[in-house]
């Protein structure tokens, strides 16, 4: 039912901004059929039949746009998407005209209309309550701060559902839309598990961003930790994120095996480590199998 949300929004998406491009050519008196270099699109990009080459392009540009909170320029977001810069600056123009970006002196991003449609066509709308009662009844049960996260690629996590503890002292909550530091959160950690050493080199700088006195700041170190990640099926956060903070996460898998979530346990370190940590972790994983069966995998 997601899935089928998030596809037909996309498609309502591509056609407003067709209508958007259509008519700005028009008025323009733009010729789609060649570019800044007189051929046709036929001639130097592979855009298959049917499919409209601007919609294509202004995608490019809000997918760069994406990936930079603190916005653009025109120039930036031409080299990133490799389109002539005229190109570019033109596509933007007509993004920020109908809302989808915003252009503030020289520099363009994402806009408040591109944001309401993402709302609607948000793909876990169906799950997330689903994921949230059962994340609510955990917390109950652990008596801490419990969280779940969709996996939505190699290097990305989409935190859905937290739950606060029982304890007057508890996590803080709030951390749903935020992007967490892979090497410095227990969830981060099982997500780089899952990748080969040279994957993470590749992903990573050699000196990663120290958060407290504990954050592991060699990338050196941090493969060493996820070896033994890999080992043992968990992953342990001791005060590297914020000071005081401990987590312990798990993997979530579907029935083939492949990871699609992480659950988590999250609280004051001096009180978890009280308490065996093992106990928190036979019931994240059972957790993990429950969550697949009842939810994820139906």
């Amino acid at each position: 039912m997601a899935r089928r949300s998030w596809s037909t929004n996309v498609a309502t998406l591509a056609t407003l901004l067709d209508g958007i491009f259509d008519a700005n050519r028009e008025a323009n008196g733009i010729d789609e059929r060649t570019d800044q270099t007189g051929e046709t699109p036929e001639a130097n990009e592979n855009v298959p039949e049917l499919m409209n080459r601007s919609v294509l392009r202004a995608m490019a540009l809000l997918q760069e746009l994406g990936k930079r909170p603190e916005g653009a320029t025109a120039a930036e977001l031409a080299v990133a998407t490799r389109l002539a810069r005229p190109t570019a600056f033109r596509l933007l123009l007509s993004l920020a005209h109908s809302g989808m970006v915003v252009k503030i002196e020289s520099r363009f991003s994402l806009g408040l209309e591109l944001a309401r449609l993402g709302r609607i066509a948000d793909p876990y709308r169906e799950l997330q309550p689903r994921v949230q009662v059962f994340i609510d009844r955990l917390s109950k049960e652990l008596n801490e701060a419990t969280a779940f996260s969709i996996v939505t690629g190699p290097s990305g996590l989409d935190l859905i559902a937290e739950a606060a503890g029982s304890h007057l002292l508890s996590t803080a909550m709030g951390y749903i839309g935020r992007d967490m530091p892979l090497h410095a959160s227990a969830m981060g950690k099982i997500l780089l598990a899952e990748l080969a050493d040279d994957q993470i080199v590749a992903l990573l700088p050699e000196q990663l961003e120290k958060l407290t006195p504990f954050t592991i700041t060699d990338r050196r170190l941090l493969l060493h930790e996820l070896a033994d990640v890999r080992a043992r099926g968990y992953a342990t956060l001791d005060n590297e994120l914020e000071d005081g903070l401990y987590a312990v996460a798990v993997p979530v898998r579907d029935h083939a095996g492949h990871l699609t979530g992480i659950l988590s346990v999250s609280g004051l370190g001096q009180r978890m480590k009280a308490v065996n940590v093992h106990a928190y972790i036979e019931k994240l994983r059972t957790a993990s199998n429950q969550l697949t069966a009842d939810i994820l995998g139906s």
